[in-house]
């Protein structure tokens, strides 16, 4: 498509958008009168207007049936968590019984990472992208350290080259098959939280097994943002949060990935709670962990259902919507982004930013991450200030997300040229 930086044109894309009425089912940030300019999806999605509802029939059958509610509950609490599956594999590419709704993200880290960091004396390394989202460093160091090793001789971490932003994936590769047999885990983002690359998750895995390794993925920035095959491309496990792209609320129950060749033997390493054991013997409250044979086996405790309510009221619109439309106005809205963004750079006499996420829309969702290489944050204070949500990162980094679910090709327009006039003012 030939793009167009004017007014006009973005508005009749949207006119052309079949998913612009579901902007209407989200609360959209009220500032001095107007509704802001939200590209903060990929830090906390917004709210469902559905949300409040689908909590306040938990807490009505809360009041009205107390402990009767994990029987008698419009959605009996007992089973609560057996709603999830079937929206979450559409999600992210899996079977119904490889996938789970608990915790949050790093908890589910952690647990993974107590199935498929196994060190031994031989192969114990792990294979990491550099500048991963802190947690991820933090799970991984204190892994490491658990089992005797130091992080500095174990964690191997993968950097953009000289002068670059983004991780080539031959380097990935090569990093991969240069320390072979002594690698225990390749654990990367699916999308970099701060450059928004996507990276190539299938050919990462490849190799991890090519080489005897476990593949884990962190999908923070990709869940609900880019398209996942987590089946296909036979990932052995995955974790993520609900509170970006999922619009579930700040701190929602998070999401777990366990392959089935994994999740069905019962007797595959792991730490056990409660919730995971055998339904039919649960109650019986007795020693021996027996797993259930999927995703839910590594579950620990029941369900925390106020958070996944909010939950449920986010992952039914994906459903209306339908995440393969959403993948499709995500490339046009983010391709727009792209072209008034690059329209100022070329129309400025000096460099004052430059976008290092990937061009290719294959390699991004729907973030771009501004390079700030003057004034930057002035000019994110100034954006803000005019209506502007976005978010900075240190040390000069302004990152933006339009997110298809709620946000308008106006929306993207209106930002290109609050943006412009920070710059030059």
């Amino acid at each position: 498509m030939e793009f167009q930086n004017t007014l006009e044109f973005a508005k009749q894309l949207d006119v052309q958008d079949t998913l612009q009425q579901f902007r209407s089912l989200f609360y959209i940030p009220i500032m001095n009168g107007k509704e802001v300019i939200y590209l903060n999806g990929n830090s906390l999605g917004l709210q469902p207007k559905a949300t409040q509802e689908y909590v306040l029939d938990e807490l009505e059958d809360w009041a009205s049936f107390a402990s009767g509610g994990h029987a008698h509950a419009r959605k009996p609490w007992m089973t609560y968590n057996e709603l999830f599956p079937k929206q979450l594999s559409k999600l992210v590419g899996a079977h119904e019984n490889e996938v789970v709704a608990m915790n949050s993200l790093t908890v589910n880290l952690h647990l993974l990472m107590v199935s498929f960091y196994r060190p031994t004396k031989e192969r114990y390394k792990i294979i990491c992208e550099a500048k991963a989202f802190s947690s991820d460093q933090y799970a991984m160091e204190s892994q490491v350290r658990h089992y005797g090793f130091s992080p500095d001789d174990t964690i191997i971490e993968v950097a953009p080259r000289d002068g670059e932003h983004t991780i080539r994936i031959e380097d990935i590769i090569a990093t991969i098959q240069k320390h072979g047999d002594s690698i225990a885990l390749v654990l990367f983002s699916g999308v970099n939280y701060f450059s928004g690359q996507f990276f190539d998750i299938a050919t990462i895995t490849y190799t991890a097994h090519s080489v005897g390794a476990f593949a884990g993925f962190d999908l923070a920035h990709a869940v609900g943002n880019v398209p996942l095959a987590l089946h296909d491309w036979d990932v052995d496990f995955a974790c993520w949060c609900s509170y970006k792209y999922l619009n579930s609320g700040p701190g929602g129950v998070g999401g777990a990935f366990i392959h089935e060749r994994h999740a069905t033997v019962s007797s595959f390493n792991r730490f056990a709670g409660w919730w995971g054991n055998d339904k039919a013997t649960r109650f019986q409250l007795q020693k021996g962990f027996k797993a259930i044979p999927s995703a839910d086996g590594w579950q620990l405790s029941n369900a925390p259902i106020l958070s996944m309510a909010a939950h449920k009221a986010s992952l039914d619109i994906f459903d209306k919507a339908g995440i393969e439309n959403l993948h499709q106005k995500r490339k046009l809205l983010t391709a727009y982004l792209d072209y008034l963004l690059n329209k100022i750079i070329d129309e400025n006499d000096e460099e004052v930013f430059e976008i290092i996420t990937p061009i290719n829309e294959n390699e991004r969702g729907c973030q771009l991450s501004l390079l700030m290489l003057k004034d930057g944050k002035r000019i994110y204070d100034a954006i803000t200030n005019q209506g502007v949500m976005s978010d900075w990162r240190e040390p000069n980094v302004i990152r933006v997300a339009p997110v298809p679910l709620y946000n308008t090709f106006e929306d993207v327009f209106r930002f290109g040229s609050i943006l412009k006039t920070s710059i030059m003012s």
